[in-house]
């Protein structure tokens, strides 16, 4: 199933806050591209609505649509510094088509 890193969580947390969103659930919308990459660009706290996906990781709530299930089966969801102060969300999941596992230490 999708997880969520302490990282992320922390940082939906504080987002949350921030937005005065607290108590709301961050929900997902992927939408695959031609090229087979995924697109995460629609996401935003959002109510549970009885028929969402409903996953509770590290302390965050994370809903999404049923549609959306096999997009996001056995994905993580990080939030990492790609450049010095450049601080972003990403995911990492094996149903892209270029999905390349990163390497163990």
């Amino acid at each position: 199933m999708f997880k969520v890193t302490k990282r992320a969580a922390t940082r939906i947390l504080q987002a949350a806050d921030y937005g005065k969103m607290t108590g709301l659930a961050l929900r997902l919308a992927p939408t695959c591209q031609e090229d087979g990459s995924f697109e995460y660009n629609k996401m935003g706290f959002d109510t549970i609505k009885d028929d969402d996906i409903h996953i509770h990781c590290e302390g965050v709530d994370i809903v999404f649509e049923s549609r959306y299930k096999d997009l996001l089966e056995g994905a993580e969801m990080d939030f990492v510094e790609i450049e010095k102060g450049n601080f972003t969300y990403i995911f990492l999941n094996p149903n892209e088509a270029h999905y390349i596992p990163p390497k163990k230490d």
